[in-house]
């Protein structure tokens, strides 16, 4: 079907051979990974197309050239050439339009074709074997990120079945390469790659590549970035070599401080980076990873993680980075999360990994910057009702709920009212707060806001110049919202970690950073 969508667009699978493409999958760290690669080989002065997914605040993020997104100006114009050649080539035995992310795929594919780039790099959007980026025949390496348990209901419920989904990507002759991950998703890769005749090699870790006493410099933050950028160079290396840059990678022995490993499959070997591909490595930013925003007394952490081991990372970035400004600055801290889950996600494990970090509160809110909703059409789903999404973060605030009172030996919360009954409109316009039944022991700090503006909002209380927040009396609807504002007002500092979905973080960037609005 997807060669029916390329070809009604008026391209053939073969048009695709000419963008150089590097493709590559993965659970976490794909997204990441194409970011290092794309900064690398633009730092050789090559023009760049990178398809990516999802989109944080705007959908023309997903196809960008030379590192920017498209503009509006050429979103606008290729986006209506594609749309009408579908209109021409509608009949009976042809749909009128390719679903949103094939649209969006062939669309990318135009314009990186008309824009003449010397390379494309593509990131896998689900699975691998049956994600329409797959349509390519050609590419000139493939990569495949850390495995992990995700979209289950897509790719099984296993990582060995996701593995093979992954691995999907392969193709006959093409180099590919992966990270180190357990035995069984290696071995699933290992005869995937068997089957399809195509080359596979280990990366090795990211030391290997330095010099002794010098470590390279990453421009995303995180122990687990290592293993993005090393999946990189290997992915840089191999396309330059095959395009004939010369002197690419001087090869390295590998280091005696390491015991030799076991790998199903022959390990690459280590190189010395250019010059291009260390300032690459350190100038990469990708947004709404590891990031972080720091506001006069306020501290946003950013960060995408949605499954268990991403989580995990996210904390033990955050617990480092949160712990050396506490040090750093004295006086009394006061912590928030504000977290959000979507699809079919454990979210009891995801906020069982959250609890280390000793969040005074911990706010729930759907994917939704405002309530307005004003400008909110590149961030809207379609395929969830308001009472949906507000029912699920009521779960995630009960899980958190239960998660501390097994923790605190506290009495239970009681049952759970309907969404319509705990949502209050203040007569005053004040935003919609979701509160609890006075029923209910408030022995844990939780809230639920209908919007990512209102929860932040109340966490910064006014603090952050750069985000202004409405009168703060009137978000004073719950006890824990009243009670806590005088300990947030008071705060030497205030930390603010936003996790659990790419969406939510993408609405908060929206919010923290206008420009990404532009």
């Amino acid at each position: 079907m997807m060669r029916q969508f390329l070809e009604r667009s008026g391209l053939q699978v073969e048009d695709l051979d000419k963008l150089n493409i590097i493709h590559v999958t993965g659970t976490k760290g794909k997204g990441s990974t194409c970011a290092f690669v794309e900064q690398i080989l633009r730092n050789y002065g090559l023009k760049t197309g990178f398809y990516s997914s999802p989109h944080l605040v705007q959908v023309r993020e997903r196809i960008r050239i030379n590192g920017q997104p498209i503009s509006k100006e050429l979103f606008s114009k290729y986006f209506w050439q594609v749309y009408n050649r579908f209109e021409e080539t509608n009949d009976e035995e042809n749909p009128s339009m390719p679903p949103y992310f094939r649209f969006l795929t062939i669309m990318a594919f135009h314009i990186f074709l008309e824009q003449k780039v010397d390379l494309a790099v593509l990131e896998v959007g689900i699975g691998g074997a049956y994600d329409c980026t797959n349509i390519i025949r050609n590419p000139l390496v493939c990569g495949v990120s850390s495995l992990d348990i995700d979209h289950t209901s897509i790719l099984g419920d296993t990582i060995e079945k996701i593995a093979w989904q992954k691995g999907g990507i392969f193709k006959s002759g093409v180099p590919a390469f992966t990270v180190s991950q357990p035995a069984g998703p290696l071995e699933v890769l290992r005869k995937r790659a068997e089957e399809i005749e195509c080359p596979l090699y280990m990366c090795p870790d990211l030391a290997e590549y330095e010099d002794d006493g010098i470590s390279l410099q990453l421009g995303l933050a995180g122990d687990h970035q290592k293993l993005n950028a090393a999946l990189a160079l290997q992915l840089a290396q191999t396309w330059l070599q095959h395009q004939g840059y010369p002197g690419v990678g001087e090869q390295k022995s590998p280091s005696r401080h390491l015991p030799p490993m076991k790998w199903p499959f022959p390990l690459a070997s280590a190189f010395r980076p250019s010059i291009p591909m260390v300032q690459g490595l350190q100038d990469t930013i990708w947004l709404g990873r590891t990031q972080i925003f720091k506001r006069g007394p306020i501290s946003y952490y950013i960060d995408g993680a949605h499954t268990s081991s991403s989580i995990k990372a996210c904390v033990r970035w955050f617990r480092e980075v949160a712990l050396k400004e506490e040090k750093a600055g004295g006086g009394s801290v006061v912590r928030v999360l504000l977290f959000n889950a979507t699809g079919e996600r454990d979210t009891a494990a995801l906020l069982k990994h959250l609890q280390p970090c000793h969040f005074d509160y911990a706010m729930f809110c759907p994917n939704i910057s405002e309530v307005s909703g004003v400008g909110m059409a590149d961030q809207q789903n379609f395929n969830v009702t308001l009472e949906n999404v507000l029912t699920r973060c009521l779960e995630n605030q009960k899980t958190w709920n239960q998660l501390n009172e097994e923790r605190s030996c506290s009495a239970p919360w009681g049952s759970s009212l309907p969404v319509d009954a705990l949502i209050k409109d203040s007569p005053r316009g004040s935003p919609l707060l979701l509160a609890p039944s006075s029923e209910r022991f408030l022995n844990c700090n939780s809230l639920v806001f209908p919007c990512i503006s209102h929860a932040l909002q109340w966490a910064t209380q006014g603090r952050d110049m750069e985000f202004p927040c409405l009168d703060i009396n009137l978000l004073h609807h719950h006890p824990v919202a009243s009670s806590g504002s005088v300990l947030l007002r008071e705060a030497a500092r205030i930390q603010v970690l936003v996790t659990g979905s790419l969406h939510l973080v993408g609405g908060a960037l929206k919010l923290l950073d206008q420009s990404l609005s532009q």
